[in-house]
Order: structure tokens, then sequence, then C-alpha cells
């Protein structure tokens, strides 16, 4: 039987948004928020970035990257990115639909897109890329308790980011800012006050 989280998602989710040419400033890219089932919770993959990649170094997030001249669309950006991340083959993937884009004050315009993927699944991370992957149940992002929002500066600007702690991980910026906008879509809204699951993110704008 179908969870019933997997069709909410599908019916509420865009099914993939064209892009949009009105943020020339800003790199496009595109990732993917795997979901999968375990023991009939759903989980989340991430993967932790290594120290050797261009941007976020270190940080935890969903697989994807910059979209290439090849690529027919934001999707398929998500999805090649993954594959050469994490070995995740595309046809694998039954995507669900695409959640508002997020602009990072590092310059990028990113387009998250939802995924249900097989699980257990045999994963070959990227070493030069990927420090390793990481399975959290989607239920540990509800509690309020472990969201709070902070300054940040980069490059002289000062920005207001989101994080998300428990025990020792922690997931910020961009992604955790994905995930309020995922929780949203479940009724979900750990951040008091923030129906609409937006951080600002220096820039002025609300991202999407």
């Amino acid at each position: 039987m179908r969870p019933p989280l997997v069709s909410r998602l599908k019916a509420k989710l865009t099914a993939n948004p064209a892009e949009t040419a009105s943020f020339p400033e800003l790199v496009p890219a595109g990732v993917l928020a795997p979901l999968f089932f375990k023991d009939q919770a759903p989980h989340l993959l991430f993967t932790q970035r290594t120290f050797t990649v261009k941007d976020h170094r270190g940080q935890i997030s969903f697989p994807g990257g910059v979209k290439d001249a090849g690529d027919a669309d934001l999707q398929t950006t998500a999805l090649r990115e993954t594959w050469e991340e994490i070995g995740l083959e595309p046809q694998a993937v039954e995507m669900l639909g695409a959640l508002p884009p997020v602009t990072t004050i590092t310059g990028y315009r990113i387009t998250p897109f939802v995924g249900l993927i097989p699980y257990p699944y045999e994963f070959h991370p990227n070493s030069l890329e990927v420090k390793r992957l990481l399975f959290l149940p989607l239920e540990g992002f509800y509690p309020a308790e472990r969201w709070s929002s902070g300054n940040y500066r980069y490059q002289g600007h000062l920005t207001r980011v989101c994080y998300w702690r428990c025990n020792r991980e922690v997931i910020w910026g961009a992604t955790a800012r994905i995930l309020l906008n995922l929780m949203a879509f479940l009724d979900q809204h750990p951040i008091s006050g923030d129906q609409d699951a937006i951080c600002p993110d220096g820039s002025g704008r609300s991202p999407g």
C-alpha cells in the first residue's frame, strides 16, 4: 500500500516548475531531497560535504549542484548530481514534486525536488565530494526545541539563518530552509510564528 505521506506530497508539490529569468545574478542549482521508508517510518537522506569542495565545505546538505549546459531542466540537474555524488540511479527515483526555491548569500538559487527512493540501496558515495551519508527520520525535525536562528556573517554581509541541532548533528542555512518548507507542506511549523517556513536570507527577499 502506498504511504499516505507520499500521496499527500505528490498532490501538493509542484510537478516540475519552469525556470525563471528573474534572478540573473544568481547561479541556478537543483537538489534532491531523497525520501525513503525504514520500518514504515519516513526518513530523509543527507550528505556531509567534504572539505575539498568549492562551497559549503563540511556542511550537511541534500545531494545536488549547479545546472550544467546539457541539463534539460533543474530536475535533471538534481538527479544527475545525485547520481554523481552518491551513486543513486535516476531511474530509481520517483519524483514527487518541487519545493519553493531558496536563495543563498553565496549566490545560488536552489530548486529542491522531493523524490521517493528505494531502501535499502547500494549507494556509492563520491569520496571527493561526500564525507558520509546520513539517514535521519523525518519526525526528528518536528520538535521546536531542536530549531533556532542566529546571525551569520559572510564576506562582510550579515544575514540571519536557521539551525537544526540534534546530538552532534547540525543542519543550517539553505538546507534548513528547505526542510522548513517541506514540513510546512506537512502542516508542521517548528519555528513559532513562522507559518510560511521562511527565514530571511540576507538579500531582503523571501527565498522563493
